[in-house]
């Protein structure tokens, strides 16, 4: 290896460790990422690699169920879950290391693990109640399960590794579900306990989605956690680069179950990155993105069922393609809150008010539009957050509208928003134009837009029947089959 080896940080998704062909497929995967053998860099013939996992599949979710099924006191389903969680793993670890010696000792941990959920749901069961510190350690099992797994398939076809728990890395608050990472402390315990591992050429395997407190009390990272814990790892250790591996040929110009002539896009920068993770592109998370925009870090989102493709890059600065727009995507399951009343008109702080109250609610606002008259605020929230929405604002806003200060508080659901995404739309005239205009040759009403002052998207409100169309139309006006 030469004095600074190139390094790639790897995370592997719930698909792509699934079953038997899936880790084959990633032990492969690493051992030509290695050579340089698999999208070839600077690296020159070796590269240094680091690996964090998800659980397989569908585990995460069951184990949820099962913590759930003990709350209600449900021990047939609890029992039924767990042995098939049994089943399943030392099933795949027997397809994967046939050598019944090689496999005892992580048999062994495998259904220590399982007996330790079982005992806490017999736990929860007795409590009568779930709560989130207690659903964290149930729901982090899956990554602890699979890691030995993967890492045992490794080093049976003689890769040097070493399984790694992220809780001995990633320190986090104590906000169970959603924990945030602490970076500095984050990067001192990955750096003091993977560089070691590194300068002797073991490949570290590690967990993602799970982290632990300063106390060392388990936690998750919360939805998207385990691509969000491969970027934390990739940045504590100031990676060259971060590939984050799934099941789709990277970012798409549109989901291609709407669109089938959607094309892959080469490269987003980390700002248009955010934008389509916002607003509904599920490849991956914003907050994924975060630890690598800090360090300047390249991410790359690749398929481990067609390694060949070479996915999206997400960097600093792209190249420019000539296209403005370059994709577009959409938010469902939402619904439209409208704040009105002529009264509104020149009291200050109005708007504090509206954001505030909702906020202390917890409420996620995914978009905001207010009338220049501001006779009128309207937001969109989740649909599973819209009545509490409106309980909350009225109550805040009584003594108002008993005034008829504010006159209405109302919500629109069966509603989704749409949103085109570019850099490029700062410097092209007449965008917006091209997209409204795609929509009224449908005959889809926008109930409201908002476009940022960033300028890298533009957001409109559509009735939720018309999303597919839409989304078909405004694809077509773009070209972006051409991309």
């Amino acid at each position: 290896m030469s004095a600074h080896p190139y390094l790639i940080t790897m995370k592997f998704g719930g698909t792509s460790v699934g079953s038997v062909e899936a880790i084959t497929r990633v032990i492969e995967i690493v051992r030509r990422t290695q050579t340089n053998e698999l999208h070839p860099t600077a690296g020159g013939d070796m590269r240094q690699v680091v690996v964090v996992v998800s659980a397989m599949s569908g585990v995460t979710n069951a184990l949820i169920a099962a913590a759930q099924a003990a709350a209600q006191g449900d021990a047939p389903t609890v029992n039924r879950i767990i042995e098939g969680l049994r089943q399943k793993h030392l099933d795949t670890l027997a397809a994967l290391v046939p050598d019944a010696g090689a496999r005892f000792e992580v048999e062994g941990e495998i259904d220590s693990l399982l007996t330790h959920v079982h005992s806490l749901c017999r736990a929860i069961a007795v409590l009568g109640e779930l709560t989130p510190r207690g659903l964290d350690v149930v729901s982090g099992l899956g990554e602890r399960l699979a890691v030995r797994i993967v890492a045992a398939a490794m080093r049976a076809r003689g890769l040097p590794v070493d399984a790694v728990e992220a809780n001995e890395l990633i320190v986090t608050d104590d906000h169970f579900g959603a924990a945030n990472p602490l970076m500095q402390q984050t990067r001192e315990r990955t750096r003091a306990r993977l560089l070691p591992l590194l300068e002797r050429g073991i490949v570290p395997v590690i967990t993602g989605f799970i982290g632990a407190t300063e106390e060392g009390v388990l936690t998750t990272l919360g939805r998207g956690g385990s691509d969000y814990s491969g970027t934390i790892v990739g940045a504590c250790l100031d990676s060259d680069e971060i590939w984050i591996w799934s099941d789709v040929d990277g970012v798409m110009t549109a989901d291609p179950r709407i669109v089938p002539e959607a094309r892959t896009i080469a490269a987003l920068s980390y700002d248009e990155a955010a934008e389509f993770s916002y607003f509904g592109a599920k490849v991956i998370h914003p907050k994924t993105i975060l630890p690598a925009v800090e360090r300047k870090i390249p991410l790359r989102i690749l398929n481990s069922f067609n390694p060949e493709h070479p996915g999206t890059a997400i960097v600093d600065q792209p190249s420019p393609n000539g296209h403005a727009v370059k994709g577009i995507t959409a938010i469902r399951q939402v619904s439209l809150i409208t704040v009105e009343g002529r009264g509104m008109m020149g009291i200050p702080g109005i708007a504090a008010r509206v954001f505030s109250t909702v906020a202390d609610q917890q409420i996620n606002v995914l978009m905001i539009s207010q009338s220049s008259s501001e006779q009128s605020i309207c937001f969109v929230v989740p649909n599973n957050a819209a009545e509490k929405a409106q309980r909350s604002l009225k109550a805040a806003f009584e003594y108002d509208m008993l005034r008829h200060n504010v006159e209405k508080i109302w919500s629109q659901e069966e509603i989704a928003i749409l949103a085109v995404v570019g850099e490029g739309m700062k410097t092209r005239i007449g965008v917006a134009a091209r997209f409204f205009g795609a929509l009224a040759e449908r005959g889809i009403n926008i109930l409201s837009i908002a476009q940022g002052s960033s300028e890298h998207n533009i957001s409109v409100v559509i009735d939720a029947a018309q999303t597919d169309e839409a989304v078909r139309a405004v694809h077509a006006a773009f070209e972006l089959e051409k991309m």
